[in-house]
């Protein structure tokens, strides 16, 4: 036979929830032929236990950091963490590819399928060359000081253009900004033809002291900067959050993915959702509660998030600031906080729209027929429990 049949306690689509009867038909390749009732799905079908589901989506990580998992202390904010990475960062070249080819085997062996990486150099090439993951690779763009912004937008159009021909035309890459903290208007101005009709994505209220600094131009940023022998007198507070000072900068892209979001305020979703929503981009919410809680020790507003139907996607961050790179640990330590949640729309977060927010639904994200979208299992689990003990396993 050149085809599969699967059955198990639980089919997800990618957008719902099928019981015990339902059969996954996928040809040898992973590509998906039908879904069908057991009674016409005749015989050699492979009973599993747990819930089938599309190959996950991991929308926001830095596997380029791979190589510093463990070195950065937990719970320290957001400013140390920064400073850490900027300042720690640089080690043999040979130890990073070696950390970064054992970071994508984690992920394949987590179930994933597709990776929303942020790259600010090359040595991230070499790994995806080799054709195991998509990536949509964000060509991260920061500089603070508006005297740097040539400087800066430069290397990092020269890493863009390096992205571009070093890998197949099925790889997506995109120039996207790092964070509102970190570009000055005069990198903004660079960066902006870039953005239209692209995906791109931004770090996002990732800690209180973000917004403080934007409305008032105080908090723990002015010690970042101090840190970092940044002169920071040239900044006008717009007297405005973050995320409400920058969205316009970048209303020609197609797409924007809001990366953290753990202290998004009402507010902002009210702004978001104003008269002038018709002339922002496609935005998603990419949430990394793992990492939140390694940096900040924090989560993010779920429940408001799903108030204003918000789309969700799901991201792991960086060994840096992680345990590990699996959405499905994503996915249980939300559930151990919400477990009023339905389990299928923590399963939607992490498959179809993961690859709505990326770009690549056409293939990845749900087993529509001639999808390859990955199929995992998930076991110890049903349609409304996850336990510790749940774990993922590919199929095909």
């Amino acid at each position: 036979m050149n085809y599969r049949k699967f059955k198990a306690d639980y089919l997800f689509t990618g957008h719902e929830m099928l019981n015990s009867d339902h059969v996954l038909i996928a040809d040898r390749d992973g590509r998906i032929l039908d879904i069908v009732l057991k009674g016409a799905a005749g015989e050699n079908i492979e009973a599993l236990r747990g819930i089938i589901s599309p190959g996950f989506i991991n929308c926001h990580c830095h596997l380029e950091l791979s190589h510093m998992k463990g070195l950065i202390p937990e719970k320290k904010g957001l400013v140390d963490f920064v400073f850490t990475v900027v300042t720690q960062r640089h080690f043999p070249e040979q130890e990073i590819l070696v950390a970064i080819a054992k970071a994508e085997d984690e992920m394949i062996d987590n179930g994933i399928v597709a990776v929303g990486d942020i790259c600010n150099n090359t040595n991230t090439i070499l790994q995806k060359q080799k054709g195991r993951l998509i990536y949509h690779n964000f060509i991260e763009v920061s500089g603070w000081l508006p005297q740097v912004a040539e400087t800066r937008f430069s290397r990092s159009k020269f890493f863009y253009d390096e992205y571009t021909k070093s890998l197949s035309p099925g790889e997506l890459t995109s120039i996207s900004p790092h964070a509102p903290y970190s570009v000055s208007n005069a990198l903004w101005n660079l960066m902006e033809p870039f953005f239209k009709n692209k995906i791109i994505t931004i770090h996002n209220q990732e800690t209180p002291f973000e917004d403080e600094f934007f409305t008032s131009g105080t908090g723990d940023f002015q010690r970042m900067y101090k840190l970092m022998n940044i002169d920071t007198s040239f900044f006008q507070p717009p007297g405005k959050s973050s995320l409400q000072s920058c969205l316009s900068k970048m209303k020609s892209a197609k797409q924007l993915l809001l990366v953290h979001d753990t202290f998004t305020k009402e507010d902002d979703l009210q702004f978001l959702s104003g008269d002038h929503h018709n002339h922002l981009p496609e935005i998603y919410f990419c949430l990394c509660v793992n990492a939140n809680q390694y940096i900040e020790e924090a989560l993010p507003p779920i429940e408001l998030f799903r108030k204003y139907r918000c789309d969700i996607v799901l991201g792991t961050d960086s060994l840096a600031s992680n345990h590990s790179l699996s959405i499905l640990d994503e996915i249980k330590t939300i559930y151990r906080h919400f477990p009023t949640i339905p389990i299928s729309e923590l399963l939607q977060w992490s498959t179809i729209n993961g690859a709505k927010a990326l770009g690549i639904d056409d293939t990845f994200g749900s087993f529509s027929k001639d999808k390859k979208p990955g199929i995992i299992l998930i076991e110890n689990s049903n349609e409304s429990a996850l336990s510790k003990e749940s774990s993922v396993k590919r199929i095909l």
